[in-house]
């Protein structure tokens, strides 16, 4: 029986989660969740965790509630490496969970590294 497309999904999420257990040094994670209208994104510490800074369309400080484009995932990029920058944080692993690394993700991480984030 063939796989549903959620199941794919899980299952390519495992596998991206478990190669940044095997690589990861202590840093901490860049976790994206994006809906079809929404985007969020967390940098959580697995060794304690806990969520160092997040950063989301649904916060109506930024303005961006509701949109879900490659613009609004830019502002989102920039935003969490700013907040990065406070919590003390320069460099992460990016979980990109079993999303493709290609238009909405791919705007974040670019926009997250311009800010100053290694990733």
């Amino acid at each position: 029986m063939a796989n549903s497309k959620r199941q794919l999904f899980q299952k390519r999420r495992m596998r991206v989660r478990n190669k940044l257990r095997k690589v990861n040094v202590g840093r901490p994670r860049l976790s994206v969740h994006r809906s079809s209208k929404n985007i969020s994104v967390q940098l959580i510490d697995d060794v304690n965790g806990v969520t160092l800074a997040s950063a989301s369309t649904l916060e109506k400080d930024l303005g961006l509630v509701g949109k879900n484009n490659v613009e609004a995932a830019s502002k989102i990029g920039a935003t969490i490496a700013e907040r990065a920058k406070k919590a003390g944080v320069t460099e992460a692993q990016f979980d990109r969970g079993g999303f493709l690394f290609h238009g909405r993700i791919k705007a974040l991480a670019d926009a997250a590294r311009e800010g100053g984030l290694k990733i």
